[in-house]
């Protein structure tokens, strides 16, 4: 079983996943470099730096195709990349709209759509993307219009999918997190992110993993949208 996930670095690993009690089964993990950097992948405003990446419709496919040529089949495909830039909307620039769509849409779509053609061939598959949710629960003390358009485009999509290709045995879900502690938050802005949620405590990357994993395995499973945010979608 071999598994693309799509995001901002390149590795190839095997992983080991429970999917029963006492039985474990290896993975092949492809993380493939989908996208041309073009300024790194995230908005630093204290620095007055851009980071992004530029999608180009070619480099999907070409990315389908190298892992296909290397695993044979893609059984999951994981749409991880992506940019968030909080501001007031009034603040945003036309190069900020650009590169949030050109990241978090544009990306989805060349990639997405070459594997699904790969997935109907070898007769399923299962594809979940990564939103957040600013897309249903939109918090004041965060403004990121940008990030719910982008973020929120994906989830309807993730629902559109899920209910075209059902009956072809592929599946599409999505994992909407909270704000999760990864190297894009500095330590000291902790206590104030964690406070965001009603849990008061920042997500880990396992948490996330875990619920990509679980809707691998969910059989039954298919246009959900699993929040994975410390009840932030419940309310605070």
């Amino acid at each position: 079983m071999s598994h693309l996930v799509i995001g901002s670095k390149c590795h190839t690993r095997s992983w080991k996943m429970p999917s029963q009690p006492r039985r474990f089964r290896q993975i092949r993990v492809g993380l493939v470099e989908p996208y041309e950097h073009r300024r790194g992948a995230f908005f630093d405003p204290s620095a007055k730096r851009r980071l992004a990446v530029e999608t180009k419709p070619a480099t999907g496919r070409e990315v389908v195709a190298q892992a296909l040529a290397r695993f044979g089949r893609v059984d999951t495909l994981i749409n991880n990349a992506g940019i968030f830039i909080a501001s007031a909307f009034t603040n945003y620039t036309g190069q900020q709209y650009q590169d949030m769509l050109s990241t978090n849409l544009n990306g989805f779509f060349h990639t997405t759509q070459p594997e699904v053609e790969a997935m109907l061939e070898q007769g399923g598959g299962h594809i979940v993307q990564i939103t957040t949710t600013l897309v249903d629960h939109a918090n004041s003390n965060v403004p990121s219009v940008l990030a719910s358009l982008a973020k929120g485009g994906l989830a309807a999509a993730t629902r559109s999918l899920a209910i075209e290709y059902a009956s072809r045995n592929i599946r599409v879900n999505a994992v909407s997190p909270g704000i999760i502690k990864t190297p894009m938050h500095a330590a000291e802005t902790h206590g104030a992110l964690a406070a965001l949620h009603p849990m008061k405590r920042l997500g880990e990357v396992a948490d996330v993993t875990q619920a990509v994993l679980y809707l691998e395995d969910a059989g039954f499973v298919t246009g959900e949208i699993l929040h994975v945010d410390g009840g932030q979608v419940a309310g605070v």
